[in-house]
């Protein structure tokens, strides 16, 4: 009798897939309430290694992180009125406190540009104080109505990011550059992930922004996630707010603002853009755990040798995990990196050590092969480079055979059943936009005929992404 699969294939459910390697992996499991979630330490670990990542062009982009509290006076949220429109299905409201109802309800943050917008105005009297850039890593709460761990859940851990500047123009590039030096190069280099950047039909766009600015991935079952986006404000919360600043005279001028944030929901889309039925294959830039050195037996021998190779591989700058738990069998152990996607495993065993080589195991090309012990510290940054730019090469080549052009509602539709269609704006339009919801697609972004990101949503030669999305 053939022996049954760790995880449900792919092909036989993505859904049930997604779930059964977040639980194998040990990636995170369902919170007590309804929505939310636990994140395991190894699945943390991922979100670690974003942060770091992310943490670092973002304070080279010029933004200093700040901390606004949790709960946000309901009166602020009404101050925008399409702001509170926008969230309004989704606010998690405190009515009651220290056993006392309260003389004004509180909402736990869905998003802060109201709270920031108010010391904004505090902060901001003269174009001397701008441009004003602050980012603050955080959780948020948006109440959840179909919830899927690390995708769509009630609570969830991200950074937001909110400027203020002396012109539109310098609001309009800052938005820009986050977008694209900022996460499309975290996304691309790191994530390995062949995202799509664009912008946002006016539909879709945040509550409150004159302009959204996305990008979109695509996942393993050929559907859209949204991976992040970056928002031009305009002034609409600065004149809600009156945050404003004195020009070189005594008149006052309101500040141009933006907003920009990626959360956990990356943990979900590294998950579903490289993962295979054999578990994670986690981006070596990215992974906490770049190499694990496993002891086949519990040899002395074998055990010193490992741990020796360990400290070859730290010093030559690997990330790597030193794994000696003999007394749980080999296999067991070797399914479970394989699992969790730790690009390299290094095995040894007695018979390697008298061979004076290790069995190197590539998780994400797959396959064995052995491999000098003396070799390894100087072959496996080579390699773990390699390995980063397969799973980006495999990202776009999935992207690219499965978008089509099409120039009909069906065609979109029948494209969006296993990947991404290609309209024309001007085939398109907002109308057809909305008959495309109503069988569950949606325009994902708005680009030009050369792939880059159009300045406008209505311009000659713009193309529209059609999918169905997480």
């Amino acid at each position: 009798m053939a022996k049954a699969p760790v995880l449900t294939p792919q092909a036989e459910d993505f859904p049930r897939w997604y779930q059964d390697l977040i639980n194998k992996a040990e990636l995170a499991d369902n919170g007590p309430v309804r929505g939310t979630m636990v994140i395991r330490p190894y699945g943390y670990g991922l979100w670690e290694r974003m942060q770091q990542e992310m943490d670092a062009r973002i304070k080279k982009a010029g933004a200093q992180n700040a901390y606004f509290p949790m709960f946000i006076p309901q009166s602020y949220l009404t101050k925008e009125a399409e702001h509170v429109e926008g969230f309004a299905p989704e606010l998690a409201v405190v009515t009651h406190g220290g056993g006392k109802q309260l003389e004004e309800p509180v909402v736990v943050r869905p998003t802060s540009e109201t709270i920031i917008n108010e010391y904004f105005s505090k902060w901001v009297q003269s174009h001397r104080d701008l441009p004003l850039l602050i980012n603050q890593w955080a959780n948020v709460v948006r109440w959840e109505l179909r919830p899927r761990v690390f995708l769509r859940t009630t609570e969830f851990l991200w950074q937001e990011g909110h400027t203020a500047h002396a012109t539109y123009e310098d609001a309009r590039d800052y938005a820009s550059m986050i977008h694209t030096q900022v996460y499309g190069d975290f996304m691309t280099n790191v994530l390995g992930i062949d995202v799509v950047l664009g912008r946002k039909t006016a539909k879709e766009r945040f509550a409150g922004a004159i302009n959204t600015l996305t990008l979109e991935g695509m996942m393993g079952d050929g559907k859209a996630l949204q991976m992040g986006t970056s928002h031009e404000l305009g002034q609409n919360f600065a004149k809600a707010f009156n945050t404003t600043y004195q020009l070189q005279g005594a008149e006052r001028e309101h500040v141009w603002q933006t907003s920009w944030g990626v959360s956990t929901r990356m943990v979900g889309g590294l998950i579903m853009s490289h993962g295979d039925d054999n578990g994670l294959r986690v981006p070596p830039r990215l992974a906490a755990v770049q190499a694990v050195v496993l002891a086949i037996k519990g040899d002395d021998a074998v055990i010193a040798k490992v741990r020796e190779i360990g400290a070859q591989l730290e010093a030559a700058g690997i990330r790597v995990v030193v794994d000696d738990r003999t007394d749980t069998p080999f296999g067991r152990r070797a399914v479970d990196w394989e699992l969790k996607g730790v690009p390299l495993r290094i095995e040894v065993g007695p018979r390697d050590l008298e061979n004076g080589t290790a069995m190197l195991a590539r998780r994400i090309p797959g396959g064995k092969e052995p491999v000098s012990i003396d070799a390894l510290a100087a072959l496996l940054p080579g390699v773990l480079e390699e390995d980063q730019a397969l799973l980006l090469r495999q990202s776009r080549e999935r992207r690219e055979a499965r978008t089509v052009d099409v120039k009909t509602l069906d065609e979109a539709v029948e494209a969006a059943a296993t990947g991404w269609g290609r309209i024309a704006w001007a085939d398109l339009g907002a109308e057809g936009e909305a008959k495309l919801a109503e069988q569950g697609v949606t325009v994902r972004c708005i680009v030009a005929a050369d792939g880059s990101v159009p300045q406008a949503d209505d311009q000659d030669g713009n193309i529209a992404i059609v999918a169905r999305a997480y």
